[in-house]
């Protein structure tokens, strides 16, 4: 039996392994997929991660870059370069989820990839996890299995709500690729098309993250891709899938058992940032296991509140500012992108250098004066 079963083999799963480990914990990870896998996304990672970890993530990141292009309907571009602080990395998920377990393993953690779990059972002080494969029990059980899996459904929880997203992985061997993460507005509704570097490619992807969801995704992503970069989408490989996006603070343990990652809503609900969410999630729920182990009656409880005070917080400011931002764009990139002070710091934001607190009260002023003739 381990001290603890997760379930979900990416950032949130292989974090919480990685820190469960290292604590001394026997930890077993279950994967549907075999490692390494494919997974739809920008792949944009805050470097500000690596305070929470003791080794180099190198050889996970495919490139770094400090240059971001916004733009309004593929005119009207602003060009921002962050000076002074560590570039934003660019990494591949199969590449950058398969690593962080890889540094669990390192630290005695179980992997059991390629193995879908086909039902949980509570047994009076353990989790029974069955999969294709058998049974496995454990005192503590991590649900870490995304946007699209089953387990918080199992455990009891509400439904997620979800946005749907779009993704676009563009393969190319041209050794011309800018390394530039451009980001525009004006082309979808509530939400942004991104188009971010990767060491021999491109990730070209499409979000809404206020609802919107019945665009037209394909058209839209297939005018950005043709007008922008010359790239005929037809020709690739598209992928769709949904995001949890941040709702408000809600419960994440249950009996013996926490959410984390995406299958507890961590998505950021202005730029759908969820890697670096998901990570944190994971270690906070590594330290409420660990804790709930050595004896702390209520060290579950308190990780659902310690996620609402330390990252519900930020999100009820990323809210507010998306709702201004969202509601009247096209005011907005003006008011806010196009000056220079306000696109460095949304810069900023996705390199994990400023939080929310810090500018959104300021900025969501500017962009009601700016709605309102101010």
């Amino acid at each position: 039996m381990f001290d603890c079963i997760i379930v979900g083999a990416g950032p949130a799963g292989g974090s919480a392994a990685y820190h469960l480990a290292k604590q001394g914990r026997s930890v077993l990870i279950i994967e549907k997929d075999p490692l390494p896998r494919y997974k739809p996304c920008g792949g944009g990672v805050s470097p500000s991660i690596a305070q929470w970890f003791d080794f180099d993530f190198s050889p996970a990141i495919s490139c770094r870059t400090n240059t971001l292009r916004y733009t309004w309907n593929l005119e009207d571009p602003v060009d921002v370069t962050l000076e002074g602080q560590e570039p934003i990395w660019m990494v591949r998920r199969d590449v950058f989820d398969h690593f962080l377990v890889r540094q669990a393993q390192k630290l005695g953690a179980e992997l059991r990839d390629n193995t879908a779990v086909t039902g949980i059972e509570f047994k009076v002080d353990r989790w029974q996890v069955n999969t294709a494969n058998g049974s496995v029990e454990a005192k503590y059980l991590i649900a870490a299995d995304g946007a699209k899996g089953t387990m918080a459904k199992w455990l009891g929880f509400k439904d997620r709500k979800r946005r749907l997203a779009g993704a676009l992985e563009v393969e190319t061997t041209d050794n011309n690729v800018s390394n530039v993460i451009n980001l525009e507005f004006g082309l979808v509704k509530n939400g942004y098309i991104w188009n971010f570097p990767k060491a021999d490619g491109y990730s070209i992807g499409i979000g809404t993250f206020r609802g919107g969801e019945s665009q037209d995704f394909k058209k839209i992503l297939d005018g950005y891709s043709q007008g922008a970069f010359g790239i005929d989408i037809n020709n690739f490989k598209q992928y769709g899938h949904p995001l949890c996006v941040w709702d408000g603070d809600q419960k994440l343990h249950t009996q013996n058992a926490l959410l984390a990652g995406e299958a507890a809503c961590v998505v950021d609900p202005m730029t759908a940032e969820g890697i670096r969410p998901s990570i944190f999630s994971g270690i906070k729920a590594a330290g409420a296991i660990h804790q709930a182990l050595s004896g702390t009656s209520n060290a579950l409880e308190k990780y659902s509140e310690e996620m609402a005070t330390e990252w519900g917080t930020e999100m009820k400011w990323a809210q507010r500012l998306a709702g201004a931002f969202y509601q009247f764009p096209k005011v907005s990139y003006k008011a806010a992108v196009k000056r220079p002070g306000g696109s460095i710091m949304m810069a900023k934001i996705l390199a994990g250098e400023l939080s929310y607190s810090d500018i959104a009260a300021k900025a969501i002023k500017k962009l009601g004066g700016s709605m309102f003739g101010g």
